[in-house]
């Protein structure tokens, strides 16, 4: 059109990576808001994505997640079953069985996340595939905490599973990758208008008052909008306050984050600490 290059949409797989054995708040994907599971109000909201994608949960193969793997089964999504700590490996394997030429990683502890957030990274990335070898929103987050969208090309994901040795790189899934911006060109989306609310704001489930939060803002919006946008929490936001104030304290709070040097040095695969 008019000279213009087309970008091609490459086969694109999201693997929402799953499991029960969260250390600070146990089997909180599998919590129940309006009579559904978090993690199956979460695969909801992805599937209502207009960009084309492959859809595949991602859990483990320890009999905890049988009820995961249940879940999926019983609403006819994509699971792929792998190795519970080595998430690179797991990624790396579903995306594989299911041919993907870009890998999308989105941890299941993100129950409000927006399907317009997913397209805007994905079509950032589908627009420049020639510029970068992994396009995310959280180096540096700007979007509430709870809205994680990386997008991996699949061969960058193969030469991360071929290379990446420590033990936080295996993990994280990710991180041998966004880590050496000298060997990877990492591209970034931001929140229109320069917003910030990544500190502010805070949408995943890791403690208690979390689930309590996530639930209000359901029993507030599900009914009459059922998939509602990230603009519409934070329209609810302005009116209710309380709501906000469930877990407020938590905001700014991410432990990845605020850990992230000591993942570095430590062998997490005896300590287990690891959430998804």
């Amino acid at each position: 059109m008019n000279g213009e290059a087309i970008s091609t949409i490459p086969k694109i797989v999201i693997i929402v990576q799953a499991r029960s054995g969260s250390t600070r708040l146990p089997g909180k994907i599998l919590k129940q808001i309006k009579g559904k599971s978090i993690l199956l109000l979460q695969l909801e909201r992805i599937l209502e994505a207009k960009t084309p994608f492959v859809l595949v949960v991602a859990t483990t193969t320890e009999r905890i997640d049988d009820p995961i793997f249940e879940i999926c089964k019983d609403n006819n999504i994509n699971v792929f079953r792998g190795h519970p700590t080595d998430l690179l490996d797991r990624h790396y394997k579903a995306a594989l069985e299911l041919e993907a030429e870009a890998v999308v990683k989105i941890p299941s502890d993100c129950p409000l996340i927006d399907p317009a957030v997913i397209d805007k990274v994905l079509n950032f990335y589908i627009e420049n595939q020639d510029k970068f070898d992994f396009v995310s929103n959280l180096h540096p987050a700007s979007f509430p905490d709870g809205n994680d969208v990386e997008v991996i090309p699949f061969h960058i994901l193969e030469v991360a599973h071929q290379e990446a040795k420590k033990d936080f790189e295996r993990e994280h899934t990710t991180p041998f990758i966004w880590d050496n911006p000298q060997r990877f060109r990492i591209g970034n989306v931001v929140m229109d208008g320069g917003l910030d609310l990544s500190m502010s704001h805070r949408f995943t489930i890791d403690y208690f008052e979390d689930y309590e939060f996530i639930k209000a803002v359901y029993d507030e919006l599900y009914d009459n909008k059922g998939v509602f946008s990230l603009f519409d929490i934070l329209d609810l936001l302005e009116r209710r306050p309380d709501i906000k104030k469930i877990n407020e304290k938590y905001c700014g709070v991410n432990w990845y984050r605020k850990n992230i040097d000591q993942l570095k040095t430590i062998n997490l695969s005896q300590t287990k600490i690891i959430d998804e």
